[in-house]
């Protein structure tokens, strides 16, 4: 099968509504993220069919539950699921931030072939970052734990926006922590994700930021 077929065939079965021309960007995308990742090493995946279904429809798993004008992808990596988001999403602001310089120079190589003018890449620690507006939602993929996750990006959320915590297995030693609940930030809700293809588990942690 190619990579097209299953990528078509992934969206279908997950009940999304992403176009043809859209989905040769998505295409176009992980062309470069193979192209690159053989000098950069910017991801352990290696096998373009398990790109498709690893990179592509896990990242698109959380296209139905982002509802918002601006977004802030924290610890990007080779842009999952910044990039996924801001091709699927070209009325959505994305932000994608990374400490790895050669990841940071991946995703702007990105954006400049693909024309995404809704992309914004950021070389930074996040907690050093001062963008100009807040986040309606920050998001991350196995960045790290949720209470870090919160602490380290409070300051980029605006009231009532949300976080988004894209995890395997629904954390549950991570929701109950002592700095979780210190940060005064509670669980909105967790959704189980479906990805075409993948028996793992895959959940979405929202957290609402109340203040």
């Amino acid at each position: 099968m190619t990579q097209a077929a299953l990528l078509a065939a992934g969206i279908a079965e997950m009940g999304l509504d992403v176009p043809a021309e859209t989905q040769q960007k998505l295409l176009a995308y992980l062309a470069l993220l193979q192209k690159w990742n053989k000098v950069y090493n910017l991801t352990a995946v290696r096998n373009p069919l398990d790109m498709v279904t690893l990179h592509l429809l896990d990242s698109l798993s959380v296209l139905p539950h982002v509802k918002a004008k601006n977004l802030l992808d924290v610890g990007s990596g080779g842009g999952l699921p910044g990039i996924v988001l801001a091709i699927c999403l070209p009325s959505l602001q994305v932000t994608t931030i990374d400490t790895v310089q050669k990841k940071a120079i991946f995703m702007r190589q990105v954006k400049g072939e693909l024309g995404l003018d809704n992309l914004q890449v950021v070389h930074a620690r996040v907690e050093s970052f001062k963008p100009a507006e807040n986040f309606e939602v920050i998001i991350s993929r196995a960045f790290s734990e949720l209470a870090l996750f919160v602490k380290l990006t409070k300051n980029l959320l605006v009231k009532n926006g949300h976080w988004l915590a894209m995890k395997g297995q629904v954390p549950h030693h991570e929701l109950d922590t002592v700095e979780l609940v210190s940060l005064n930030i509670k669980v909105q809700k967790i959704i189980p994700l479906t990805v075409a293809g993948l028996g793992a588990e895959r959940h979405l942690v929202v957290l609402e930021n109340n203040e």
